[in-house]
């Protein structure tokens, strides 16, 4: 096997090799500045009575962008390892293109992921996240997550950063289900697991038949021996060859930055409205303009959903039926009229502030989390198709939803610059073993040229289109099995020794992240 080299051609290449390395850093610089400077004036208008908010809000900060340094390299490095091992990029200027690409990735980022995985959680943690057993759910999940991460990376495994923290997230719902038993907990959302779950089971399979039947197709149209051969000793590829990998990294590294962004931001969000609801319970960036207009949805939402509670007697607890009904999806006489009311409830307190920008300090969370709990009784109601809303109704229905989504389900630009900073630091440490094992490690044979086209265009084809469908997938595994699929179809043959372990990464993955994390939780809970 070939050795982990890349042509050296003089002093200017490493001068271009330093002066990128010293504007990325730059870039880096002005990044954190700029968090910091919004997170400060964020946080200017808050009134704490002690500092133990900040510093739970620091140390949690700390624990989530940690995730997201380790899954920059630990996931990144799949997106480096074609054009390093054909000579395409020099290591040091393929890791600061790729971790440039995913400062932009996370950047442009719509959040669907984020707030599709934080479903996962049990209702009750995310209402009360800025209590004890709130603290403790994230701390746990996030902790299991990076020793996971970690100890994969060390034996060069590429595990999946998203598969360890779907495992912690259930994990955590598990014990928090058997601490408090059936009744008072909604567990975990086995439904929306089990569609996380087929995205995360499935992609592995797409990227290595795809990837594979790709190379057959390229092999039979683009008739140019020089694609489908072993890079020569150090020397880069030919111009257009060397610009199709580049390419074809530059977008699963976008892809990778808009996709496994986003599962940082989520919990980072979390963190922000358990520790300073003030500052981001709800959205500031909401006009008073378009506070009216939300006002006005929500009374006709009321008026709609008045429609089908059937003369029901008004509840005397209308989020806690409301929470009932998200926590056992039960459809009960009272979760109707109680939603109804909620609504109108949601739609008074608003009213008398103003604008979202303006709701009371001691009353914002509380505002924030009724919002939370219509907007779920909603899309269960829908996904369930229970009641049968009118298409009428569902159209009014749904446009109260997304206004309330709005207002509570949010990514600050400061934080998306915070998650982009983490990935792209991350993705300039600690590469090389990732890459040893995607490139040398998984064919009997040198990657090629076609090979590894064909396995990085299925990867960024598949993150792209799971992104706008707001679905987690594994950078990790669908780029490692289209190597593999490749490989298979171009009759190079597998390390099957490799091929193993991999395998037996992805299996163990979810078992041990899910009791890792189990166990990290019930620890915090005695704890705190």
């Amino acid at each position: 096997m070939p050795e982990l080299s890349y042509p050296q051609s003089g002093a200017a290449t490493g001068k271009g090799r330093y002066l990128s390395l010293i504007v990325f850093l730059i870039v880096i610089a002005i990044g954190a500045a700029y968090c910091a400077v919004h997170l400060a004036t964020d946080l200017e208008p808050v009134r704490e009575a002690s500092f133990l908010p900040y510093l739970l809000l620091g140390f949690a900060l700390l624990i989530a962008l940690g995730f997201e340094f380790v899954n920059g390299f630990h996931d990144t490095a799949n997106a480096v390892a074609t054009v390093i091992y054909t000579h395409s990029l020099a290591p040091n200027i393929a890791v600061v293109w790729s971790g440039g690409w995913n400062f932009l990735g996370v950047l442009t980022s719509s959040g669907a992921v984020a707030f599709g995985i934080l479903q996962l959680l049990p209702v009750e943690l995310i209402l009360q996240v800025g209590s004890s057993a709130g603290f403790a759910m994230v701390f746990a999940l996030l902790i299991a997550a990076i020793i996971w991460n970690l100890g994969t990376w060390y034996f060069g495994l590429p595990s999946s950063s998203s598969h360890t923290l779907i495992g912690s997230i259930i994990g955590v719902g598990l014990m928090n289900q058997l601490m408090h038993g059936a009744n008072g907990t909604s567990g975990v959302d086995w439904n929306q697991a089990l569609g996380v779950g087929k995205s995360l089971l499935f992609s592995p399979l797409v990227g290595f038949l795809a990837a594979g039947l790709l190379l057959l197709i390229l092999k039979a149209v683009v008739r140019v021996p020089a694609l489908y051969t072993e890079p020569k000793g150090k020397e880069p590829p030919p111009f257009w060859i060397r610009s199709l990998l580049i390419l074809t990294c530059t977008g699963v590294s976008f892809a990778h930055g808009s996709n496994d962004g986003q599962k940082g931001m989520g919990l980072i969000m979390l963190i922000l409205i358990g520790t300073v609801p003030t500052a981001y319970a709800l959205n500031k960036a909401v006009t008073p303009a378009e506070t009216q207009t939300y006002l006005a949805v929500a009374h006709q939402t009321a008026a709609v959903l008045g429609k089908y509670t059937q003369g029901a007697a008004p509840s005397t607890d209308p989020r806690g039926d409301v929470e009932a009904y998200v926590r056992t999806r039960q459809l009960t006489p009272a979760t109707l009229p109680a939603l109804q009311q909620l609504t109108e409830l949601i739609g008074q307190q608003v009213s008398e502030s103003g604008s979202m920008a303006a709701v009371p300090q001691n009353i914002v969370d509380n505002v924030r989390n009724n919002m939370y709990v219509a907007s779920e009784a909603i899309r269960l109601m829908e996904k369930s198709k229970q009641p049968a809303f009118s298409p009428a109704d569902v159209k009014a229905i749904d446009n109260f939803k997304a206004q309330t989504d709005h207002a509570t389900k949010f990514i600050p630009t400061w934080v998306k610059v915070a998650v982009a900073i983490a990935l792209g630091l991350g993705t300039m440490v600690g590469w090389k073993r990732i890459v040893v094992t995607v490139g040398e490690k998984i064919g009997k044979q040198h990657l090629t040229y076609g090979q590894g086209a064909s396995a990085e265009v299925v990867a960024m084809l598949t993150i792209g289109a799971a992104d706008m469908y707001g679905l987690p997938v594994s950078t990790t595994h669908v780029l490692s099995s289209g190597v593999a699929g490749a490989m298979a179809a171009n009759g190079s043959g597998l390390q099957w020794g490799t091929v193993r372990s991999l395998i037996l990464a992805w299996v163990l993955t979810l078992p041990v992240s899910i009791a890792l994390a189990g166990a990290l939780y019930w620890l915090f809970r005695m704890v705190f």
